[in-house]
């Protein structure tokens, strides 16, 4: 998996001092108290992804403004310093608060291996625009160096399923020409499963079996497309066991709907060379967060997964070396991936979930 992150080097952003050179693997379950600083590692992949689709400032806009990204404040913190590598490629840059409360971009380097193995520095830019992703774009000289450098980041996706209101896109009507890629909030899970019921069955059919563990009384999903004007459209209706009635995806339970877009996000034929999540277990039944659990792991297996999560059911179900532990100390987050030699005899007695509940990982609350 060329494309999964392997290190990762964060300065100066929210509550994240200083972490560098962090190794990340293929499954890597990110537990800690509130407050701590999991979210803001979250948050770097939503930055990181604003700044390669053109939109950084509309991201450092909506987050509060530059002096709310940076660590303690301007008078701390001067830039903010990044720096990712993924096989043999890497991408870094630092971003410096402006006065008008945005971000230039400053000394932006993509590492690529071609004959040389080196950073390639392309510059500044006074308006937070990537000269990287405006060179894959307009075709530049040396796109082709850039060109997989950007796929990799790109590639990476953030899911968010939090939002399961009636309002939420998920439960609606969506056109079926929408489903070359599962929308991180699950906008076109509609047109995505129907992609997957004629294309790839076999990953159709697994999403079903998942969802019947969790939901017994579940059947089979009603991809009907209906005419809306000159347009075609589907939503997520689905039937029972038993009865050919057209259930809606109103009648979803919050957690039924949102188990449903993580079974397809973690099932899907063509993953993402790295999926995030942040929060999975919210209103999930325990016995659906152990399947859960189940197909994070199978999914590590072809991507790599990285997952923020507070409930020992979940982390209960992983081994020691999967868990990295969010802690703070003196005002900073810190990261730590543990090792199995360091709670080997507690295992005999204890599950990793009941070591996180007693605070033998330590990942609770912290008074400064």
């Amino acid at each position: 998996m060329t494309n999964s992150l392997d290190k990762l080097t964060i300065k100066g952003f929210k509550s994240i001092r200083e972490l560098v050179d962090f190794e990340l693997t293929n499954l890597n379950v990110i537990i800690g108290g509130n407050g701590a600083g999991k979210s803001n590692l979250i948050s770097f992949f939503r930055m990181l992804r604003a700044l390669v689709d053109g939109n950084l400032n509309r991201y450092v806009k909506d987050n509060g403004g530059a002096g709310d990204l940076v660590f303690n404040g301007r008078k701390v913190t001067q830039k903010l310093e990044f720096e990712t590598r993924f096989g043999p490629r890497g991408y870094r840059f630092k971003l410096a608060p402006t006065p008008n409360d945005t971000c230039s971009l400053e000394d932006e380097a993509r590492f690529y291996e071609f004959g040389y193995s080196g950073w390639w520095n392309l510059g500044d830019s006074a308006d937070g625009t990537s000269k990287m992703a405006a060179e894959v774009l307009e075709e530049g000289r040396d796109a082709q160096y850039s060109q997989l450098v950007y796929n990799a980041i790109s590639s990476w996706q953030i899911y968010h399923f939090h939002d399961t209101s009636s309002t939420a896109a998920m439960r609606h009507y969506e056109i079926v020409q929408d489903n070359k890629a599962f929308r991180t909030d699950a906008a076109n899970i509609g047109p995505f499963l129907l992609k997957l019921k004629n294309k790839y069955p076999k990953a159709y059919q697994e999403i079903l079996n998942a969802v019947r563990m969790v939901t017994p009384f579940f059947d089979d999903f009603l991809l009907e497309p209906r005419e809306s004007g000159k347009k075609l459209e589907v939503n997520l209706s689905w039937t029972q066991k038993g009865s050919d009635y057209p259930m809606q995806p109103y009648h979803f339970s919050d957690g039924t709907i949102r188990f449903i877009c993580l079974a397809t996000t973690l099932l899907q034929p063509e993953p993402p060379s790295t999926i995030i999540i942040d929060e999975p277990e919210l209103g999930l039944h325990p016995a659906a967060i152990s399947i859960l659990a189940e197909l994070m792991e199978v999914a590590s297996q072809n991507t790599q997964i990285i997952v923020a999560t507070q409930s020992p059911a979940l982390i209960d179900q992983f081994a020691i070396k999967d868990i990295v532990v969010v802690n703070r100390e003196d005002g900073a987050s810190t990261f730590t991936r543990l090792k199995e030699e360091d709670f080997s005899v507690w295992l005999e007695n204890y599950s990793v979930g009941e070591l996180w509940t007693k605070n033998v990982i330590a990942g609770g609350p912290v008074y400064e």
